[in-house]
C-alpha cells in the first residue's frame, strides 16, 4: 500500500494537464444536436404523427400502434443519420443509478442477411428482467418479467452509438419499480389540484407544471490517488483520514478562479451536456477544496430530473478522460463541507405565470399568497415525509454536520415576507368583512412586490427556503435521484391544494364571498404554520432545542425516518393522489432499508479489511522501527540515566502506537461480531436498526484510532494518500 501511495503521487506530479480542442462554435450552434426534439420531429415525422406526439405530450393521450410505427420509423432514420446502431429503453430503477439494455437496429431478411429495423412495438414497450432490480419483495427471483414503457414527455437522445428512450419501469403486476412512474403521477396530481385552485383567480389556466432547477455539488479527486484508496473505490467516501492542517478554514476556495485542469474537464462535460440538450448555466468552486458545483436553467420537473441523472453519468465518464474521479457522495471527507443537490422548485401555469412569484396587482398577489401558504401548510403537515424522502446512509452524514441543514424541516421566508404574513393575519377578521376592510387588505396585498424587491435575503442553513420566486429544498443529497424528493413534495402540495379548495368552497356555500373565504382560510394557515417558520441559524444547538419546544420532528436515524412512509397519514395521501398504493410504499421502504443496510455492511467490511491488513501491519512496522532504535541506543549508552532520558519519549510513543493498534483490533473484532448478529436477522426493518445502532457506531470508533496513528507513523510508511493530497491535488 505504501508503494501504491508513492506511485500515485509520482503519477500526479508527472502528469500534464489535458485540454479539450477548441470547438470554434457558439453553444447554440450544436445545443441539442443529439436530442429528438420538436424541431427534429417536424422534420422526420409525418404531420399526423407529429400532431399525435404533441397531443400525447401536452394532454397525456395514448399513441396507437399505427402511429407508434410511424414515429419509430422517423426516429430510427434520425438516429441512424447521427451514427446510432443500437437503441435502449433508459430508466431509473431503485438502485439510484440509471439502467439500459442495448439492442441493435437489425432484423434478418428473407435472404439471411440483415436490415435495419425498429418498430412501434419496440419503441413503446420492452421487457427487461425485473428480478435482479430492487423490488422490495414485489418480484421474486424466479419472476423475471417487468416492463419498460416509453415516456413520450421526455425526448429521446443519442449517447455514443445508442438511441436512448426515457421510460418508466413497472412489474408484471403493474407496480412501479422505478422513480419516474410515481414522479409522473405526482406531477399529474399537483397539476390537477393547482389548476382547480387557479380557477379562483384566472379561468384561462388549464395546466400547471412543476419546475425544477437543481444545483449539483461534487468533489473531484485525482484518479491515481483514488485508486490508492480502497475506501474511496468501494464506498465513495474516506472511512479514515486525519484532517489536513489546512482545508477550508480560510474560505479561499469558494468562488475562486477554477484550476486549469478542472476547467478543461468542466468545458468537456459541458459540451457533452449541451449536445444532449441539457441547459447548464453555472459552474463555480464550492466551499471545500476540490469541491465544485454545476447548475442548469430551470426546466419542467420530469425533464430536469432526467437531465440530472444523465449529466451525472456524463460527468463520471468524462472525468476518466481527464484522469479524475467524481465523488457524488454527500460526505466523502470528514470535517469539511459535504455536497448537496439543492432542488429549486416552483409551479407555473400555461398562461406564463409563476405561482410562487408576486404579481402586479392584488388579484395575482392573492394567488401568490395562496400558493405560498399552501406549500407551507403541506410542508408543515408532512415534514416527516419530506425528511424521509432525502434520508439515506450517505446523506445522513451531511445533515446537521455544521454545513448542512439538520434533520429538522423548517421554512425560511425572510423578515419582510414574515411581516406581510403577520400583518395579513391581524388584518383579516374572522367574520364578514366590511368594504373598507376589503379595500385596505387588497391595497396592502398589492404592495407585496415592492416590499419584497431586494428585501428577501437567503438563508444557507434552512432546509426549505423561499428565495423570491421559488422554494429551495437544500436538504437533498448530491447522490440522490431528485425524483425521491419531488414525488413527496408534489404529492403533499397536491393534497394540500385539494384540502384548501374544499375549505374555501365550504365557506362559500355558507354565504362567504370568494375573496373572504380565501383570506379567512389563509389566515388560518398562517397561524397553523408558525411553528415551522424559522429564519435563524439552522446549524445551531439553540435551534435544535427551540424546534423541540415547537414540536417539530428531528430524526437522525435513517430506519426511523423511513418509517414515516408507512404511517396511516402517508398511505392515505399517496393513495388518494394515485401515486403509490400500500404495497408499493411497503416495497419502497424495504428497498431503502436494504440499501441502507448494505451500504453500512460494505463500509464495515472495507474498514475491517484496511484496518487489519494495512493499517495494523504499518503501525506494527513503525513500532518495530522505534523498538530497534531504543535497542540501539541501549547498546550505545547502556541502561543509565542518560539512556532513560534519551528514550523516554520513544517509549511513550511505542506505548501509544501499541494502544491504538490494540484498540483497532478489538473494535474491529467487535464490529465484525455485531455484523454477524445483524446478518442473522430476517426482518429487514430490524436488521437495518441493528446496522444503524450496533454496527455503524464502530465505524467512528475504529476510525478514531486509525486517524491518531496517522499522526504518529512515519509519513513515508503510511499506506494511504492523506487528506492534504486528496483535497489539494489538482
Amino acid at each position: 500500500m505504501a508503494t501504491l501511495r508513492f506511485f500515485a503521487l509520482k503519477e500526479l506530479l508527472n502528469r500534464k494537464p489535458k485540454y479539450i480542442d477548441e470547438l470554434g462554435k457558439l453553444t447554440s450552434d450544436y445545443f441539442g444536436k443529439y436530442v429528438f426534439d420538436k424541431g427534429k420531429m417536424k422534420k422526420y415525422l409525418s404531420k399526423e404523427a407529429f400532431e399525435h406526439v404533441m397531443e400525447a405530450i401536452e394532454k397525456g393521450s395514448r399513441i396507437d400502434r399505427k402511429m407508434a410505427d410511424q414515429i419509430a420509423l422517423g426516429m430510427k432514420a434520425w438516429a441512424i443519420e447521427n451514427g446510432a446502431t443500437h437503441y435502449t429503453h433508459w430508466f431509473h430503477p431503485l438502485t439510484d443509478a440509471t439502467a439500459e439494455k442495448h439492442d441493435a437496429f437489425i432484423d434478418i431478411d428473407s435472404n439471411g442477411g440483415v436490415v435495419e429495423g425498429f418498430s412501434g412495438k419496440l419503441l413503446v414497450q420492452q421487457e427487461p428482467d425485473a428480478s435482479s432490480f430492487p423490488s422490495g419483495g414485489i418480484r421474486n427471483t424466479f419472476e423475471a418479467r417487468g416492463y419498460t414503457a416509453w415516456d413520450v414527455s421526455s425526448p429521446a437522445f443519442i449517447v455514443g452509438t445508442t438511441l436512448c428512450l426515457p421510460t418508466i419501469f413497472v412489474s408484471y403486476t403493474g407496480e412501479a419499480l422505478d422513480y419516474k412512474m410515481p414522479l409522473l403521477k405526482a406531477l399529474a396530481a399537483v397539476d390537477k389540484a393547482a389548476v382547480d385552485v387557479c380557477q379562483y383567480f384566472d379561468k384561462n389556466v388549464t395546466k400547471v407544471s412543476s419546475n425544477l432547477g437543481w444545483e449539483q455539488e461534487y468533489f473531484l479527486v485525482d484518479e491515481a490517488l483514488y485508486m490508492a484508496r480502497p475506501d474511496l473505490m468501494l464506498t465513495d467516501r474516506t472511512l479514515m483520514g486525519h484532517s489536513s492542517s489546512k482545508d477550508q478554514q480560510l474560505e479561499d476556495h469558494y468562488f475562486s478562479s477554477i484550476p486549469e485542469r478542472v476547467i478543461a474537464y468542466m468545458e468537456d462535460f459541458e459540451r457533452e451536456a449541451y449536445l444532449l440538450g441539457i441547459p447548464l448555466k453555472t459552474r463555480h468552486n464550492e466551499v471545500a477544496p476540490n469541491q465544485f458545483e454545476v447548475a442548469p436553467i430551470f426546466e419542467e420537473a420530469n425533464l430536469a430530473n432526467d437531465h440530472n441523472q444523465l449529466v451525472m453519468d456524463v460527468m463520471k465518464k468524462v472525468a476518466r478522460k481527464h484522469h479524475f474521479r467524481v465523488l457524488f457522495h454527500e460526505k466523502p471527507y470528514k470535517g469539511v463541507n459535504g455536497s448537496g443537490k439543492h432542488n429549486n422548485w416552483s409551479l407555473s401555469t400555461d398562461t406564463g405565470v409563476n405561482l410562487l412569484s408576486p404579481g402586479k396587482n392584488p388579484r395575482t398577489n392573492m394567488q401568490f399568497l395562496t400558493f405560498l401558504l399552501n406549500v407551507m401548510k403541506a410542508v408543515h403537515t408532512h415534514q416527516d415525509l419530506l425528511l424521509a424522502s432525502i434520508m439515506t446512509a450517505s446523506n445522513s452524514h451531511r445533515l446537521g454536520a455544521n454545513e448542512a441543514p439538520p434533520s429538522i424541516i423548517s421554512i425560511f421566508l425572510g423578515h419582510e415576507l414574515n411581516r406581510v404574513l403577520d400583518e395579513l393575519e391581524e388584518s383579516v377578521p374572522d367574520k364578514k368583512m366590511t368594504p373598507d376592510q376589503k379595500t385596505s387588505i387588497k391595497l396592502n396585498i398589492g404592495k407585496i412586490p415592492e416590499i419584497l424587491l431586494d428585501n428577501t435575503d437567503r438563508n444557507r442553513t434552512s432546509p426549505f427556503a423561499f428565495t423570491g420566486n421559488r422554494f429551495e429544498y437544500r436538504a437533498v443529497g448530491s447522490s440522490a435521484n431528485c425524483a425521491s424528493a419531488l414525488i413527496v413534495l408534489n404529492t403533499v402540495v397536491a393534497q394540500q391544494l385539494k384540502d384548501f379548495k374544499q375549505e374555501v368552497d365550504a365557506l362559500i356555500e355558507r354565504g362567504a364571498k370568494k375573496d373572504e373565504a380565501i383570506l379567512q382560510t389563509l389566515k388560518k394557515y398562517i397561524k397553523e404554520t408558525k411553528n415551522i417558520r424559522f429564519d435563524g441559524n439552522g446549524y445551531s444547538q439553540e435551534w435544535v432545542e427551540e424546534a423541540a419546544r415547537r414540536g417539530l420532528s428531528n430524526v437522525s436515524s435513517v430506519p426511523e425516518a423511513l418509517s414515516a412512509y408507512l404511517s396511516k397519514k402517508a398511505v392515505k395521501v399517496f393513495s388518494d393522489n394515485d401515486v403509490f398504493n400500500q404495497t408499493e410504499l411497503e416495497a419502497r421502504v424495504e428497498v431503502e432499508l436494504e440499501k441502507f443496510t448494505k451500504k453500512i455492511q460494505i463500509e464495515a467490511r472495507v474498514l475491517g479489511d484496511i484496518s487489519i491488513n494495512h493499517i495494523v501491519p504499518t503501525g506494527v512496522a513503525y513500532m518495530n522501527t522505534l523498538i530497534k532504535n531504543v535497542q540501539g541506543l541501549k547498546d550505545v549508552f547502556g541502561e543509565g540515566e542518560d539512556f532513560q532520558e534519551l528514550v523516554g519519549d520513544r517509549l511513550e510513543l511505542i506505548r501509544k502506537i501499541s494502544d491504538h493498534i490494540h484498540q483497532i483490533k478489538v473494535k474491529t473484532t467487535e464490529m465484525v461480531n455485531e455484523r454477524k448478529v445483524a446478518n442473522k436477522e430476517e426482518d429487514m426493518h430490524k436488521m437495518a436498526e441493528l446496522y444503524c445502532n450496533k454496527v455503524r457506531p464502530y465505524l467512528e470508533d475504529v476510525r478514531y484510532h486509525i486517524d491518531k496513528l496517522e499522526l504518529i507513523v512515519d509519513n513515508e510508511m503510511w499506506p494511504l494518500p492523506k487528506y492534504r493530497e486528496l483535497l489539494f491535488a489538482r
